[in-house]
């Protein structure tokens, strides 16, 4: 009777101690050697045990890390929620510069390298990968290459056809400031596909401008985003020769498009059109009434809940 008593308490708590590995609380900022170099990568949870959701910032150059709170309060009681800031972005900026130029291939074996750091890391077979914007790039070279490590893909205002998606951009800037005359004329001056860094430059400056953004006039904001093409201008260049309806006509693991209705920086209408024709083992498109390109900020609660919805 004492050996079965013993017994049974022996297996209580080893029940018990697995429970408790597996509900660790994580909330932590790493920095492991990814393609060569140290790379900030951020994790949060309750229980390690959730699935795991990796943002992939958009830019190029950009760090979703220090606002997440503001779009994952209520994605974190499903998820364990990592934020990465890529090479030349944020911490890992700060940590140590690209060694060689960005390009898109050499960034989307980065976002292999850390998913596989993750799933090692976590203890799980797969994740849910969410791109925004530019992150669309790394997103869709692992939808693309390596659809077996995802449960599940969101595409949030993606890069789909982007250089359709700058002329409509172009196009919709000349009509809207045609009574500017300074606007006019810079606007005139972009050639598509772009030849110089001034070309992305003007088409940026006036789509910020239009919403709302003033300082895009100073020599400061020129000055700025002259330097950030020196480091982009190659990855960027990629971009604009990504024609997905052409060359990703079908995916292997679900895929959930997310688009703002006033989007303009990367088309909605191109975006909905993709959705309509790709073959997924399942898919769903999400349109936000109140977004333009920045759903996370525009309608925080409403892009989460979505999200979440996609899982039941």
């Amino acid at each position: 009777m004492m050996k079965k008593t013993n017994l049974l308490l022996f297996l209580l708590l080893s029940a018990f101690c697995f429970a408790q590995l597996k509900t660790v609380k994580i909330d932590t900022l790493l920095t492991p050697e990814i393609g060569g170099i140290k790379q900030a990568i951020e994790i949060k949870t309750d229980n390690s045990a959730k699935p795991v959701l990796l943002f992939l910032s958009g830019g190029p150059g950009s760090s979703m890390m220090k606002s997440a709170n503001s779009f994952t309060h209520l994605l974190k009681d499903k998820f364990t929620i990592v934020q990465w800031d890529q090479r030349d972005a944020g911490k890992t900026l700060e940590l140590n510069p690209s060694p060689a130029t960005p390009t898109v291939e050499m960034m989307g074996k980065d976002t292999y390298e850390v998913i596989n750091f993750l799933r090692k890391q976590l203890k799980q077979e797969k994740i849910y990968l969410l791109g925004s914007s530019w992150g669309n790039a790394l997103g869709f070279y692992m939808v693309r290459n390596h659809p077996e490590l995802l449960h599940a893909y969101y595409a949030v205002n993606p890069v789909v056809s982007q250089l359709a998606s700058e002329k409509e951009l172009l196009s919709i800037l000349k009509n809207h400031f045609k009574d500017d005359a300074v606007a006019s004329k810079e606007l005139a001056s972009v050639h598509i596909p772009f030849t110089m860094d001034e070309d992305l430059f003007y088409l940026r400056k006036w789509l910020f401008y239009k919403d709302g953004k003033k300082n895009v006039t100073s020599e400061d904001f020129k000055k700025g985003f002259l330097q950030w093409s020196k480091t982009w201008s190659t990855a960027w260049g990629e971009v604009m020769k990504m024609d997905l309806p052409k060359t990703l006509k079908k995916v292997n693991c679900p895929i959930y498009f997310f688009v703002g209705k006033n989007d303009i920086q990367t088309s909605t209408p191109i975006t909905k059109k993709y959705f309509e024709i790709v073959k997924a083992p399942k898919k769903g498109l999400f349109l936000f009434e109140n977004s333009g390109h920045q759903i996370h900020k525009d309608e925080p609660e409403e892009f989460q809940k979505n999200i979440i919805k996609t899982l039941e």
